[in-house]
């Protein structure tokens, strides 16, 4: 099986979170999967709430890294915090907490490890995975 992985220097700013979406949706065409495809708008939101988690908790750069292979996608935020990921319950009208849950609703599979003195937050969608819309629409494969 062969894996293709691209990686991206974010900053500390969380200007930069709109950059790595601009980044990923590049990347995601460059691999045959169009920004207006429902794969591509669940990683998009789902990288989007990585790397704002990352930013925005440790005031530190971070790295994101998409893996093209079987039988998905796996997008990876690592940064330099050793703090474990913390899932927080929302109430009604806050404006945060919720970016966990939604990661957890949104993946096929996610998690977090250690790396180095900080650790990497994974989620991964699989591509075969067709919604009603696109039962009849082969993939491409990067």
């Amino acid at each position: 099986m062969q894996v293709l992985q691209v990686q991206l220097e974010v900053g500390a700013d969380p200007a930069e979170v709109g950059r790595a979406r601009r980044w990923a949706r590049s990347r995601l065409a460059g691999c045959g999967i169009g920004v207006d495809e429902p794969l591509a708008e669940t990683l998009i939101l789902l990288i989007s709430e990585l790397v704002t988690n990352a930013v925005v908790h440790t005031g530190c750069p971070a790295v994101l890294r998409m893996l093209f292979g079987e039988p998905g996608v796996r997008v990876e935020v690592a940064d330099v915090s050793a703090h474990p990921p913390a899932r927080r319950h929302a109430a009604g009208e806050d404006t945060n907490g919720r970016g966990l849950e939604l990661v957890d609703g949104l993946a096929d599979r996610w998690g977090w490890q250690p790396e180095g003195a900080g650790k990497r937050i994974w989620c991964e969608v699989d591509r075969d995975a067709k919604t009603d819309d696109q039962a009849d629409v082969p993939l491409t494969r990067c």
